[in-house]
């Protein structure tokens, strides 16, 4: 199967950790490299933000990445790239019209934009997965969501225009569903692990006697960083260490990080909180499996890979009760739940997990067994190419249907 993926902002080649280089990059990333395992061709399209960047880039077998000309050939935030999506969408009209995949899987709702218009006078199926919602931005964000006011009526345009919606969570669902889908065209695919990388087993980072708590969190004040901080004043002798964001040497102009920066001290924790900044993925499995547990506790979260990682890795999660944390995350088998912006909860669940080294292994060894069992990227790219193959065989049927109809 020819399967042209489309990701207009966040290319699988970023270095992740900035504000808009996080979870979608790594899932694109491994979904393309895991369906061409299973036989797939892949081409992500993704804009070119780097004029020395060549036309296409091998990812993996199987897998190209495509620099599409759209806007200046620089880094542009997310939120300003609507202008640019017309020529987006006219460069992806011009490559399937020559070459046309049997599917479009577009990521983020600019690209599902793109996606539905430049495939559908081709007649190609289009899935969309939107990794986060407009409608649930706005409500937790209000007047801080920078996102553009033509969001909304275009994810709605999608829903109608996309002939599958690949939902990351049971949470998404009903948000979808509220919004007019069809709950017929939505399946649940959920965001995978590399149970190659992140395992139990494998070198750990040197630590001091302290208990260590972990957060890997892009730099963003919604993503409940400031909570574990704050929780942090009620957990004796425990360290924080805060992975993820600018190199560490910048962090201070970072207005989100020098902001965590001045929480700690207020809260009398500074000498216990460390900011590490940007870390290689690489690094990542080390420093998880340094931890007496992984915090993430974001105000809202439409998926969330790092609680994965963690829980590959065996390490007991602390997860706030928002969108995919609560399927990820069992309480009691692989992390404990809390409430979002509880910091009085989070430290109370955190002294739990400290104190208690059964319960420590307890959850941990639930971790790797959920993850194991229902979010390797093989199983996740195996349940995408299913319904591939479902969304293309309903077009044919139903191209067949309307033959026999017009004759």
């Amino acid at each position: 199967m020819r399967v042209a993926m489309v990701s207009e902002h966040a290319s699988p080649l970023a270095t992740l950790g900035g504000v808009d280089a996080g979870g979608q990059n790594v899932h694109v990333a491994a979904l393309a490299t895991g369906l061409a395992r299973r036989g797939a061709s892949v081409a992500v399209h993704t804009r070119r933000d780097d004029p020395s960047l060549p036309s296409r880039v091998q990812l993996a077998p199987g897998v190209v990445v495509d620099h599409v000309d759209a806007g200046p050939a620089d880094p542009v935030s997310k939120d300003h790239l609507l202008p640019y999506m017309p020529r987006f969408a006219r460069a992806l009209f011009d490559a399937w019209r020559d070459d046309p995949p049997d599917v479009v899987h577009s990521h983020f709702w600019m690209s599902g934009m793109c996606a539905v218009q430049a495939a559908a006078p081709l007649g190609i199926p289009v899935v969309h997965t939107f990794h986060a919602l407009g409608v649930v931005k706005r409500r937790h964000q209000g007047a801080a969501d920078t996102s553009p006011r033509e969001r909304l009526g275009w994810e709605r345009r999608i829903l109608e225009g996309a002939d599958r919606i690949a939902a990351t969570c049971t949470d998404e669902v009903f948000e979808l569903v509220r919004q007019g889908a069809d709950l017929h065209k939505i399946t649940v695919i959920p965001c995978g692990v590399d149970l190659d990388v992140f395992t139990p087993d494998g070198p750990a980072e040197a630590r001091s006697a302290r208990p260590r708590i972990v957060v890997v969190s892009r730099m963003v004040e919604r993503k409940g960083i400031g909570t574990v901080i704050s929780a942090l004043a009620e957990v004796p002798e425990a360290e924080l260490v805060v992975a993820g964001g600018p190199p560490a040497g910048m962090l201070a102009d970072d207005p989100v990080g020098a902001g965590l920066l001045r929480l700690a001290r207020s809260e009398g924790v500074a000498d216990r909180v460390h900011l590490r900044g940007q870390v290689a993925r690489d690094r990542l499995p080390a420093l998880f499996r340094s931890a007496d547990a992984v915090a993430c506790v974001p105000w809202y979260e439409p998926f969330g890979i790092v609680p994965l990682e963690a829980m590959a890795c065996g390490v007991p999660v602390i997860a706030s009760t928002v969108g995919g944390l609560i399927d990820t995350v069992v309480d009691g088998v692989s992390g404990l739940h809390v409430p979002p912006r509880r910091p009085d909860r989070v430290a109370e669940a955190l002294r739990r997990v400290v104190a208690d080294h059964d319960l420590r292994r307890s959850l941990g060894r639930g971790g790797v067994e959920r993850a194991r069992s229902r979010y390797g990227w093989d199983s996740i790219a195996g349940a995408t190419l299913a319904m591939y193959e479902q969304v293309c065989a309903r077009r044919a049927s139903e191209a067949v249907r309307r033959v026999r109809e017009q004759a």
